[in-house]
């Protein structure tokens, strides 16, 4: 093995879903609820200090968002740990996405980001 290469190493997993009951569809709210997993890949234990996203609307309109944690909470994770969230976001368009950071810090002290994967914010076209 080369190195520290992996030390520092967290991979995002997210499910996201529609949420036609907190959806305003005639005033243009969209809601959607995301589920993600946050597993740490690399070596060492590290805490999850704050995240980032940008939450991008179809209409071309972007919303940043930055705060401590994750719904209240700042992990630590060991090597091969995983935690999970779920949470929530309305947009104003049907299609949208989202993606960003977490910022991380490791045991040693060694900041990184893990990277928040883009995924779709979809209304289905047909809701049952």
């Amino acid at each position: 093995m080369m190195g520290n290469m992996n030390n520092y190493e967290c991979s995002v997993k997210v499910e996201v879903s529609f949420l036609p009951e907190q959806s305003d569809i005639e005033h243009n709210r969209y809601a959607f609820a995301y589920h993600v997993t946050i597993i740490n890949t690399g070596n060492i234990a590290a805490q999850l200090i704050s995240r980032h996203w940008i939450i991008a609307e179809a209409n071309g309109e972007q919303q940043e968002v930055r705060g401590l944690g994750v719904v209240g909470a700042q992990p630590l994770l060991n090597p091969g740990e995983s935690y999970a969230y779920s949470s929530g976001t309305v947009i104003n368009t049907p299609m949208g996405e989202m993606y960003g950071t977490y910022q991380m810090v490791a045991e040693d002290g060694t900041k990184f980001d893990a990277v928040i994967p883009t995924f779709q914010l979809n209304m289905p076209r047909v809701l049952h």
